[in-house]
């Protein structure tokens, strides 16, 4: 029998080192090479062959006989104590994997969004989503853009819901709806029925705009400061039904996505598509370049848009989007 002493011999069954283990397994479970044959379908001389190649390859004798059964040498017994997890693991791989399929449904799902996403947008999303889903625990964490990639990069957030200016090098943003700018006022103001709408004719009201790190704020700014317009601020201030309602009592005027208009708005405030001036806002989903997405996450998308982030290289660089 081989020693320790020289290198070994090339090991015959080096291509399948699961087949020889899996007989040694055996051998040394049941004491008999006939017996560890009739338990694996193999012929006696297929059981004999994988042990000789083993030792010649390990360079330990494995096996002595005791009366008429085989019993592992210390070297074989250290080898038992290695291989059966192995062998173990994977012989119970095809059980484990399809509990793990039936298990799916269940775990967690953390999204990430913004107010307007999670009051406009998601609602349908996330009943649907519960209707088919409903062993998944479901969290939605209300943060602006800035907050939302940093919890995605963290691992603390599956995926962001929401919108985007300019994209990082280690996301990508995939975009699927667009909501025109529109300026919103009370009835009756002098810019709901004026002709020729300008960025001037807006300046000279004071907007209530949310805080200056949501993307309405800076998207406002881009256009006044690129069109050399003054604008005032009058009040800054977070929700958009808030806004709205201040907007409703006169406080002053806003632009605002049109995701945040609403039947319920009809008559109590007045609204201007400011198309002309403002690019269109895009709506979608980020995640990080090059993860994965969890089997929930995946469930969560496929409601947005089936085989969203697969018809795509999401490995190329981010772009921009509004």
């Amino acid at each position: 029998m081989a020693s320790s002493d020289h290198p070994p011999s090339r090991f015959a069954y080096k291509a399948d080192r699961l087949k020889p283990l899996r007989a040694f397994c055996q051998v040394t479970r049941l004491g008999s090479v006939s017996r560890a044959a009739e338990a694996l379908y193999l012929s006696q001389p297929a059981i004999t062959l994988q042990l000789q190649a083993l030792e010649r390859e390990l360079g330990e004798t494995l096996f002595e006989r005791s009366g008429r059964r085989l019993v592992p040498t210390r070297a074989g017994e250290a080898l038992y104590e290695l291989a059966r997890p192995l062998v173990e693991g994977i012989d119970a791989l095809p059980a484990a994997f399809r509990n793990q399929l039936r298990g799916m449904d269940a775990g967690e799902l953390n999204i990430a969004a913004n107010s307007s996403t999670i009051l406009y947008l998601l609602p349908r999303i996330v009943e649907r989503f519960r209707q088919h889903h409903g062993d998944v625990r479901l969290s939605l964490h209300n943060t602006v853009s800035a907050d939302g990639t940093d919890l995605l990069r963290a691992d603390a957030v599956d995926l962001v819901v929401g919108s985007m200016l300019d994209v990082p090098a280690d996301l990508v943003y995939e975009p699927l709806h667009r909501f025109e700018q529109h300026l919103v006022m009370p009835p009756g103001h002098p810019l709901a029925g004026k002709d020729d709408l300008t960025l001037a004719d807006i300046g000279q009201y004071g907007l209530i705009l949310p805080p200056k790190r949501q993307i309405t704020w800076r998207l406002v700014d881009l256009v006044f400061q690129q069109n050399r317009v003054p604008y005032t601020v009058a009040l800054e201030v977070g929700g958009w039904e808030v806004i709205k309602q201040y907007v409703a009592m006169g406080m002053g005027i806003s632009i605002l996505s049109s995701i945040c208009l609403t039947e319920a708005d009809r008559g109590r405030i007045a609204t201007r598509s400011l198309e002309r001036f403002f690019p269109a806002r895009s709506y979608g989903v980020v995640m990080r370049k090059g993860k994965l997405p969890s089997p929930q996450a995946r469930a969560f998308m496929d409601l947005i848009q089936p085989d969203l982030f697969v018809r795509r290289d999401y490995y190329d660089s981010g772009h921009s989007e509004r």
